[in-house]
């Protein structure tokens, strides 16, 4: 899922509880040190975003790349607020716009305490609910599900909130950001406080982190899977950006987790830090891997909860990690993992190396891949499933990273046998360019050790291309975009569904494709 920076649209409303006790501004400048101006009145909600304010609410004016919030302030106001958090610079602004008499929290940096204002305001849920939360570049949204199963196995109802969407029960909310806003998030877990939610798993970004969403935030569980390159148009290198993910591990969390399969993990492991790896001696760890026909895993899980039998049915082993990481975090939650470990490898994630199947004698799958070590491991993991060639599809995303679209080329023209470089979502960017930039990293694979190289700027044309070349013993793999079904071409959001047009090239060329398979998450149009 994208993230964005200061001063983004926080998007659509979510949820709120449907009952608040009210609470005193003089009280909330009391919690973060802010100045009270004007009357001391109660407030019943917190909102970043004048589309979101409802009756009773305190607006959080902040200041952000593109302007400061404080120039939405009259359009909150129409909508309910009560009162305003800002700082000088919103309080002149208000001056400016003949608002001075709502009361205001002046504070030098809102953003700063705006998680602690929210928590307050909505009585502190992640103190009456146990809340995982997973961080890292790849996996946490395969985990929090793969938690999630083992939690509904264990008679536990769950809440969820990342990529895909919100999960409140069956009801699934979308939210623009894999980490919603402090305001929406506080909100939501006090949802699912009402709701009678036993626990709620969270994907914790790196933007989150760094510009406070979760602030205020008591984990129960903080969980890291691993680092590679992504968001360096946010953070300045990778060592920025490991130190933003790192803010999970910094007292936070009441128990911590780590996959040390990488460079970064062993970082984070401290004296009471529980340790996982499928490669290295670790608290949780993976012997005896033996992989199916389909790529499934099935593995023993040496533990300090003892010796069992475990799996995953989602390709690749890069998912054995995946899986010992959920063991560990449900253990951590005080369920029995030998009793739940069945339906944890019977697990499937919408999107996650999702299989298309049929009577097609070539094996097809839609996967979320997005980023070089992402792309790399999905092809390395079907490389053995294939006897044939292995065809991928890919582009890149428009308003992000571009110093990954060459290497992103790089990788899948070095390890697939056929590359169809395509659009993702271009967003405000030329399509085009964005295909050159990728196209000049793949096409600097020297040629004996290069991908057949295929441009189709038409995402649908070359799927369908994929599709009518594999041949038996083939493998198409569609990456980027996963569970998606939007592409967004400029401010247009268009449907686009790649496990759908998958089966429609299927059909188009003759094959009967299966039913989708039933699974409990739902499609979004949340975009990467």
């Amino acid at each position: 899922m994208a993230e964005s920076a200061y001063g983004t649209r926080p998007g659509p409303p979510l949820a709120r509880p449907s009952h608040v006790a009210p609470v005193r501004l003089s009280s909330l400048a009391q919690l973060i040190g802010a100045t009270l101006v004007g009357e001391d009145v109660e407030v019943r909600g917190v909102s970043s975003g004048s589309d979101l304010t409802e009756a009773g609410d305190l607006f959080a004016a902040l200041a952000g790349g593109s302007g400061h919030g404080a120039r939405f302030t009259a359009a909150a106001v129409a909508q309910g607020a009560v009162a305003v958090l800002t700082d000088d610079a919103g309080r002149q602004i208000l001056r400016e716009n003949g608002l001075q008499a709502i009361p205001l929290l002046l504070v030098e940096t809102p953003r700063a305490v705006l998680g602690t204002v929210a928590a307050e305001i909505y009585g502190h849920p992640s103190r009456r609910l146990p809340v995982y939360g997973i961080t890292g570049t790849s996996g946490k949204t395969t985990t929090t599900f793969l938690v999630r199963a083992g939690l509904l196995a264990a008679g536990r109802s769950s809440g969820l909130i990342g990529t895909v969407g919100v999960f409140l029960g069956d009801e699934v909310l979308k939210t623009p950001f894999t980490t919603p806003e402090a305001p929406q998030l506080q909100a939501l877990l006090a949802v699912m406080v009402e709701r009678g939610m036993s626990s709620v798993g969270m994907e914790v970004s790196s933007h989150a982190l760094r510009m406070g969403r979760v602030d205020a935030v008591d984990f129960a569980v903080g969980a890291f899977t691993n680092l590679s390159q992504d968001h360096l148009d946010f953070h300045a290198d990778m060592e920025d950006y490991f130190q933003a993910k790192a803010l999970l591990f910094d007292g936070r969390s009441r128990r911590e987790i780590v996959v040390v399969d990488d460079e970064w993990g062993p970082r984070l492991v401290g004296p009471d830090t529980v340790t996982v790896s499928r490669h290295h001696d670790a608290a949780w760890r993976a012997s005896d891997i033996t992989v199916a026909e389909d790529g499934a895993t099935r593995f023993i899980v040496e533990s300090s909860v003892g010796r069992f039998e475990a799996g995953c049915r989602i390709p690749g082993e890069y998912n054995v990690a995946n899986t010992l990481l959920a063991l560990a975090i449900l253990a951590e939650l005080g369920v029995d993992v030998v009793a739940v470990a069945p339906a944890v490898a019977a697990a499937q994630v919408r999107g996650r190396m999702e299989r298309v199947d049929g009577d097609q004698p070539f094996l097809a799958v839609v996967d979320y891949s997005h980023k070089p070590a992402g792309v790399q491991a999905a092809l390395e993991a079907l490389r053995p499933l294939t006897a044939g060639r292995l065809i991928i599809v890919l582009g890149c995303g428009g308003d992000r990273d571009r110093g990954k679209r060459p290497v992103m080329g790089e990788v899948a023209a070095r390890h697939a046998d056929v590359l169809i470089v395509t659009d993702d979502n271009p967003r405000s960017e030329d399509p085009a360019l964005i295909r050159a930039e990728m196209l000049a990293g793949a096409r600097a694979v020297p040629r004996g050790d290069s991908a057949v190289i295929v441009e189709d700027g038409n995402r649908r044309s070359a799927i369908w291309h994929a599709v009518r070349t594999a041949g038996p013993g083939d493998t198409v793999l569609v990456a980027g975009k996963g569970h998606e079904t939007g592409q967004q071409v400029g401010e247009a959001m268009l449907p686009f569904d790649d496990v759908s047009v998958v089966r429609e090239a299927l059909v188009a060329q003759g094959f009967t494709p299966t039913e989708l398979a039933t699974a409990d998450v739902a499609r979004s149009v949340n975009q990467s």
